[in-house]
């Protein structure tokens, strides 16, 4: 299929590569940014709107809100150029509230739209491992079931109203973030009562305790390698996705509360972008004890 791929940061440019390897032909917006690998893969064109003009499907890859409203329906953007029967796939991780407006106004225009948030991080954007989260129509899912089989691994439509996939993208984030907090803390707590987390980590992966965060970011926390990944200021966006939804329909997240005020107290001394299990750092400011040396 002709598939246009905007949003080609740390997971976009992986997963539109992957595409490629699948046969599948590229064409991307001309950005200053590209890497030689995705101008070689890929056919280059000005706008996003020459973009859905070229496209059969148009996947969408970008950091926030504002960034899919613009490159849908700012100037240049996606709606001007699409044509009857396009289908847009927004797997970014934005809310789920304004998904549903740009789902009804893209349907408006004639073209169908999947909301298809991923998670897996980097590694599993490399490696084709992606978990992706769908909203929207059945026949649309079925339509680029081929593709997110070309990126990921776990494919799940979660509902067939837009928004369903964002809503579980954020629920993911609760988890993935809280799990943060707690191996941050058991790490922390070890160190200072003069344990070695290397071992206390090897030991509690053979238990009830073991997750992928256990796994993977114990490790990064231990190693002190704080290069994203997934930066913090993405994952406390998607945090304030879960608090202002909970707003809206009055119920409290307080343990979430809590992860974004860890982060925030990572960004205020200057780690806005280091790998969200750098929130350990705050966790080690307020024991007066670290994992490790940096």
């Amino acid at each position: 299929m002709k598939i246009g791929f905007i949003g080609l940061g740390i997971m976009g440019r992986p997963m539109a590569l992957n595409l490629k390897k699948a046969g599948h032909d590229l064409i991307v917006p001309e950005r200053a940014s590209l890497t030689d690998e995705i101008r070689a893969a890929a056919t280059v064109v000005a706008d996003a709107k020459a973009v859905a003009a070229a496209a059969e499907i148009v996947i969408l890859m970008v950091p926030d809100t504002p960034d899919v409203e613009q490159v849908l329906f700012g100037p240049g953007g996606v709606a001007e150029g699409l044509k009857p029967g396009t289908l847009v796939i927004d797997m970014s991780s934005i809310s789920p509230t304004a998904t549903k407006d740009f789902a009804r106004r893209i349907n408006a225009k004639g073209g169908d739209y999947l909301d298809a948030p991923v998670s897996g991080g980097e590694v599993g954007a490399k490696n084709a491992t992606l978990t992706i989260m769908v909203g929207g129509p059945k026949p649309a899912f079925e339509r680029a079931l081929p593709l997110f089989q070309a990126m990921g691994k776990n494919i799940t439509l979660v509902g067939e109203a837009n928004g369903a996939g964002q809503t579980c993208k954020v629920a993911n984030q609760i988890i993935v973030a809280l799990n943060i907090q707690a191996v941050s803390e058991a790490l922390v707590f070890a160190a200072k009562a003069g344990a070695d987390p290397a071992k206390v980590r090897e030991a509690l992966m053979g238990g009830f305790a073991n997750s992928r965060i256990l796994e993977v970011h114990a490790e990064r926390m231990i190693k002190r390698t704080f290069a994203p990944g997934f930066r913090i200021r993405l994952h406390q966006k998607d945090l304030n996705l879960a608090l202002n939804a909970a707003r809206e329909m009055g119920m409290s997240l307080p343990n979430t509360a809590i992860a974004q005020q860890m982060f925030s107290a990572v960004v205020a001394a200057g780690g806005a972008d280091l790998d969200h299990s750098a929130m350990v750092q705050a966790i080690e400011t307020l024991a007066a004890a670290k994992v490790a040396q940096d």
